[in-house]
């Protein structure tokens, strides 16, 4: 019988922000991908994770690590920020571990989460917005790279998106196109219809547009990936991996507040390190579920 917890990441407010179950296996268990893709079409949300602890030896740090893997109904997915978030919030709240800082082994390398607590949480404005009692988690993200899209990919989706004033296109390294709106508030605004989109180039698409003044945030996004299963994922953290770097040189910052304007809606506080091409997402996270597969 295997623990499971299901969470809502990128939120202080349950039944918001994006939802990812959380699976527990034993170190000595091994599931084959069959069963693993089986759990995660019966949960049947944007990403089902599981966590398998990986024994310490003597030439590592103290950080607790962990095996972690992300798949959608109907898919494995490399890199999933909302899952990861879930993943360490499940952890933490659970006291599975004692240490403020996880590593996680994945598809993407090795990924480090740690705990932020209020009292650093305050003395740092950039993580203001959004921020509750208790503590938030900051992932430590790979930047994804983006080149240009070839002009017939980019004069289609202007049909795609029935007629919406696209600013510019882009490919990300992760096969996703990367579609700029002329504003904010057109990404929020827009109806997607999702046939249209699974017809086009890619896995999948994000929109993302700068936020409207006095929001209180600095761009906005949505991602929307029918091929995986996956219609609209409410807060894609990772899309902000190539977003980050994207921005950063059209507003001449580093550090973000993004929302997610999907129905369910979600907060990232962004950080780009461009040094160390790595991005900091830091947020919330609630748990409003528990249970167990007895299969």
């Amino acid at each position: 019988m295997l623990t499971v917890v299901v969470v809502d990441a990128f939120t202080e407010t349950a039944f918001k922000g994006n939802p990812a179950a959380v699976c527990f296996l034993e170190e000595d268990e091994e599931k084959d991908v069959e069963w693993l893709q089986a759990v995660a079409r019966e949960f049947n949300i944007s990403i089902t994770c599981f966590l398998t602890r990986v024994a310490a030896s003597g030439t590592e740090d103290s950080s607790p690590r962990f095996r972690l893997r992300w798949f959608t109904p109907v898919a494995e997915v490399n890199l999933c920020g909302h899952a990861t978030l879930a993943a360490t919030h499940a952890l933490f709240t659970s006291g599975k571990v004692d240490s403020d800082t996880i590593q996680y082994v994945t598809l993407s390398g090795t990924l480090t989460a740690k705990r932020v607590s209020e009292i650093e949480t305050a003395g740092t404005s950039t993580y203001q917005n959004g921020d509750a009692p208790g503590f938030s988690i900051e992932l430590v993200f790979p930047v994804v790279p983006i080149s240009e899209c070839d002009s017939e990919n980019a004069s289609s989706l202007s049909r795609v998106f029935d007629g919406a004033s696209i600013v510019e296109v882009k490919k990300t390294a992760k096969d996703d196109l990367l579609v700029v709106f002329s504003s904010g508030k057109a990404v929020e605004d827009l109806q997607p219809q999702f046939d249209k989109i699974r017809s086009c180039a890619g896995r999948g698409i994000i929109i993302t547009g700068l936020a409207q003044p006095d929001s209180g945030f600095d761009y906005v996004n949505r991602f929307f990936c029918p091929k995986l299963g996956v219609n609209e994922d409410h807060v894609c953290g990772s899309a902000n991996c190539f977003l980050a770097p994207y921005w950063s040189k059209k507003l001449r910052k580093n550090d973000f507040v993004v929302y997610a304007a999907s129905s369910r809606g979600g907060v990232v506080n962004v950080c780009l390190d461009e040094q160390n091409q790595r991005v900091m997402l830091r947020g919330k996270a609630v748990t409003v579920m528990t249970g167990s597969i007895l299969v």
